[in-house]
C-alpha cells in the first residue's frame, strides 16, 4: 500500500524538536539527544530496530549524562520529550494512511524509544558505579595517608575533596570488637550517621582502619568521642565484647596519626593488662608507655624480681595472680579474696610467700610499687 503524505503535518524540525524537549525537560541539554531523533525518523519509515552502534552511542551518552551530573530521571524525560514531540512529524507516521500500518509504525517507533532509554541507563549507571569507585578509592587512599601520616602537606585539600574539614587539633577514637569492622558494613554506616547528624558533617570522619572503627575530629568538640563510644555500645549492643581507645589531642596535619596511635596502644594496653571498662584513654595509661620505653629494662626488672617464684610449690602462676588482684583491688586482702573467690587467710598466706620467695613485701609502699610495676611489666612484655 502506498503512502501518502497528509496535508498539514509539518515536517520533521530536529533542532526545533531538541530545543522544546530540551525545555520541556526542565533545561536538560539538548545535546545529549544527539542523532537519537534522526534515528527515531529511519526506524518509522522502515520499521526496523536501532542498530547496535545507535545504542552503544546511547550508552555513552548516558555516561556524559552522568558525568555532567544530570540526573538520570532528567535524562530520560528529555528523552520522553522528545520522542512525543517528534511523533506527529516522523516520516513513518506522516507516511501512514490505515490503522493498520499506524499500528505497525507506533509499535517500530516505541520499541527503539524503549531501547535507547534502556541504554542511556545502562550507561549512566555503569558511569556511577565508576565514580563511587574513584570515590572510594580516593577517600580509602586518603584514609591511609592520613592514619599513616604519609603526604601531609596535601592532606588538607584532600580532605575537602572527600568532604571533611581537617582540624586544627584532632583526637581520635578507635573501636576494637571481637569480629573486625568492615567498610560500608552495617555498623559502620550507622555509627557514620548518627554521628553526622549530631555535628556539622564535615568535622566529622568515620572510617576503618586494619579492622578497627575509627573516628576523627576536632578537639573542640568534646563530647564527640563519649557519643562515639555511646554509638558503638548502643549499635553492637551488651553481648559483643569492645573497647575503645581513645588518643590524645594532637596539633597540625600529622594530628591524626599521632592520636591514632596513642588510640591504638591504649587499647593495646587494656588488652594485654585486661583493665576493667570499655574506654581507655591513653592520657590516662602514660606511665604505661613510660614502662614499655626500655623494655630491655622492663624484662631484667621483671626477671629479678619475679623469677624467685618460681620456686613456690606448682610454680610462681598462682602467687602473680594473687598480686595481680591484690594490686588491683587497692591492696585490700578481703577485696581480693573476693575476686579471687578464696578465702582471706589463702590470700595472707600467698602474699607472705611472695615476700619470703623474692624479698618484696606487697603491702610496703616502695617494695610493692617494685612488685606492682614487675606483674605489670609481666603482662605489657
Amino acid at each position: 500500500m502506498a503512502r501518502k503524505k497528509p496535508v498539514g503535518v509539518p515536517v520533521m524540525d530536529v533542532a526545533d524538536i531538541a530545543r522544546r524537549a530540551s525545555e520541556d525537560a526542565q533545561g536538560v541539554p539538548a545535546d545529549l539527544l544527539d542523532g537519537y531523533l534522526e534515528a527515531l525518523a529511519e526506524v518509522s519509515a522502515g520499521g526496523g530496530r536501532l542498530p547496535v552502534e545507535h545504542l552503544e552511542s546511547r550508552r555513552a551518552v548516558g555516561a556524559l549524562a552522568a558525568e555532567r551530573g544530570v540526573p538520570m530521571r532528567a535524562a530520560i524525560d528529555l528523552y520522553l520529550s522528545a520522542t512525543w514531540l517528534a511523533w506527529p512529524a516522523l516520516p513513518g507516521v506522516r507516511g501512514s494512511t490505515g490503522a493498520e500500518m499506524f499500528g505497525a509504525v507506533g509499535k517500530a517507533v516505541f520499541r527503539a524509544a524503549d531501547a535507547a532509554v534502556g541504554a542511556l541507563a545502562d550507561g549512566y549507571e555503569e558511569a556511577r558505579r565508576w565514580a563511587v569507585r574513584r570515590e572510594e578509592s580516593s577517600r580509602r587512599e586518603f584514609v591511609d595517608d592520613l592514619l599513616d601520616g604519609r603526604n601531609l602537606r596535601e592532606l588538607a585539600e584532600r580532605a575537602e575533596r572527600v568532604g571533611f574539614r581537617l582540624p586544627g587539633r584532632s583526637v581520635v577514637a578507635v573501636a576494637a570488637a571481637d569480629e573486625s569492622f568492615v567498610d560500608g558494613s552495617g555498623t559502620v554506616r550507622r555509627v557514620d550517621a548518627s554521628l553526622r547528624a549530631r555535628v556539622d558533617a564535615r568535622d566529622v570522619l568515620v572510617t576503618t582502619k586494619d579492622g578497627l572503627l575509627v573516628c576523627v575530629g576536632p578537639e573542640r568538640l568534646i563530647a564527640l568521642a563519649e557519643e562515639f563510644v555511646r554509638l558503638v555500645g548502643a549499635t553492637l549492643g551488651e553481648d559483643v565484647r569492645w573497647r575503645v581507645g581513645v588518643g590524645r589531642a594532637e596539633e597540625g596535619p600529622g594530628g591524626p596519626v599521632r592520636s591514632f596511635g596513642q588510640a591504638r596502644d591504649a587499647l593495646d594496653v587494656a588488652a594485654r593488662l585486661d583493665l576493667p571498662g570499655r574506654v581507655h584513654r591513653a592520657s590516662d595509661l602514660l606511665v604505661f608507655r613510660v614502662l614499655g620505653r626500655d623494655r630491655a629494662a622492663l624484662a631484667g626488672l621483671v626477671s629479678a624480681v619475679l623469677s624467685p617464684l618460681r620456686q613456690a610449690r606448682g610454680g610462681g602462676e598462682v602467687l602473680v595472680e594473687t598480686l595481680s588482684a591484690y594490686f588491683a583491688c587497692g591492696r585490700v586482702a578481703t577485696e581480693c579474696a573476693r575476686v579471687l573467690h578464696i578465702g582471706v587467710r589463702t590470700v595472707t598466706h600467698r602474699l607472705k610467700r611472695v615476700e619470703e620467695l623474692t624479698g618484696y613485701r606487697a603491702d610496703d609502699p616502695v617494695q610493692g610499687l617494685t612488685l606492682h610495676v614487675a606483674v605489670l611489666g609481666a603482662k605489657l612484655l
